[in-house]
């Protein structure tokens, strides 16, 4: 099918190495891209770089300005922004330390921020170029013991649609994707503690499942191909029906 080849485009994923971002580094690797596998955990990328037919690793500290910047010049001229990466510390926000606050901030809005101011004007000046950010539809609707992450999340939604009111004329889509109770490392670290967890988000989402990370890929994939080149300024969620608009 035409439009869906990646072929000599350069890809940046953040928190590439497992989950979600692992997924997607998979997805995009097989349309084509070179991928950058960016990640704080640098054996874990490194590993699973040689894995895809042309990718690299790239060790980064997100909560970190001189990490970002670092990756930033590391990277070179890429055709292909995926702000993956991100952290939630789940807790009621009247019991929340503003330590964690300043955490997920760094991490989930000021690091995208930063990255993407330090990475866009070489896109723009090619005429090409696809931003995906990961966000959250427990930002987008609301998630008990998530009152903190879903601030810094939902940041995300205002930048990615005003870089795509900026950038639309120089060839550039923003988007966001936000994936519903998915099945990654993160989200298992928390049922741990919660015994049923998953099984009860499951009985809530219309087709009785959570998400697997190759459900969240498959829709950014798609965004970064040529397919796509008319959709911008979009909010989308994959979520098996738990968020419908």
């Amino acid at each position: 099918m035409d439009g869906l080849s990646l072929e000599g485009r350069t890809a940046l994923v953040t928190g590439g190495a497992g989950g979600i971002g692992r997924a997607i580094c998979e997805d995009l690797a097989s349309l084509g891209a070179h991928v950058i596998v960016a990640d704080l955990d640098l054996d874990g990328a490194t590993a699973f770089a040689k894995e895809l037919p042309s990718a690299v690793a790239i060790g980064v500290d997100l909560g970190s300005e001189e990490s970002v910047g670092a990756l930033a010049e590391a990277a070179g001229d890429i055709d292909i922004l995926v702000h993956n990466a991100g952290v939630s510390i789940v807790e009621t926000f009247v019991d929340s330390d503003p330590a964690d606050w300043d955490l997920m901030w760094r991490i989930n809005l000021r690091a995208p921020m930063q990255l993407t101011k330090a990475l866009l004007p070489a896109m723009s000046e090619r005429g090409h170029g696809r931003l995906v950010f990961i966000s959250s539809d427990g930002a987008r609707a609301g998630s008990g013991g998530e009152g903190a992450y879903g601030a810094t999340k939902s940041g995300l939604f205002g930048l990615a649609k005003s870089l795509a009111r900026e950038a639309a004329r120089s060839g550039v889509t923003s988007n966001v994707v936000c994936p519903g109770p998915t099945d990654t490392p993160m989200v298992r670290q928390v049922a741990e503690k919660h015994p049923g967890l998953l099984e009860k988000l499951a009985k809530g989402i219309p087709l009785r499942r959570i998400g697997r990370p190759a459900d969240i890929a498959a829709l950014v994939a798609f965004l970064c191909t040529d397919r796509a080149e008319y959709i911008t300024g979009q909010t989308l969620s994959v979520s098996g029906g738990i968020t419908m608009q």
